[in-house]
């Protein structure tokens, strides 16, 4: 089905399981990413995006298209969400900069942290046009084209900047790591 977005919270708001399954679909790899971006423990992710998508069905008639994209208004019922569980849980303390660490090797999150090696430092050695590239790529789950647009430059340009972007971080990590190694 190539829908548009707002066709389908038409559908969803007249109760259609096609166009919310299409709708889902679409949208859970950006969903999931901004809740785990959020709340930093998968699991609690999952959750998220799941509420995220009961909410979205059920406010669907309420979508305005004239006040923003489908994904825009999405994204923010998934990071309110992220927030309310963040609310509920205070005993786990949330480190912002954590969940960029997340990014780039959540196998060795623990020891990147414990060593002190974050990604965030390493970010701040890749050029900034690239390191919002890779954050908006990784973390919020935007295409090339969206960040083509979102950034105002050509498809190409977006694209070349995710790719050096994350080879840049990746070579700042791996030379971060091996100078922490005894």
């Amino acid at each position: 089905m190539t829908a548009s977005d707002e066709a389908l919270l038409a559908g969803m708001a007249a109760d259609d399981p096609d166009a919310a399954a299409v709708f889902v679909r679409r949208h859970q790899a950006r969903v999931y990413g901004l809740a785990l971006f959020v709340v930093g423990i998968p699991a609690v992710a999952e959750e998220v995006a799941q509420e995220t998508f009961v909410r979205a069905w059920r406010h669907a008639g309420a979508f305005d298209p004239r006040r923003g994209r489908a994904t825009t208004w999405l994204l923010a019922i998934a990071r309110h969400a992220a927030i309310d569980v963040l609310r509920v849980r205070r005993d786990v303390p949330v480190d912002p900069l954590v969940m960029v660490e997340t990014i780039a090797d959540p196998d060795r999150l623990a020891e990147r942290v414990a060593t002190g090696t974050t990604v965030n430092a390493a970010l701040a050695q890749v050029p900034r046009e690239q390191a919002t590239a890779v954050v908006l790529a990784a973390v919020f789950g935007l295409s090339g084209a969206e960040i083509a647009e979102r950034t105002g430059v050509p498809l190409g340009t977006a694209k070349t900047r995710i790719r050096l972007g994350l080879r840049h971080l990746r070579d700042e990590l791996t030379s971060r790591k091996e100078a922490d190694t005894p």
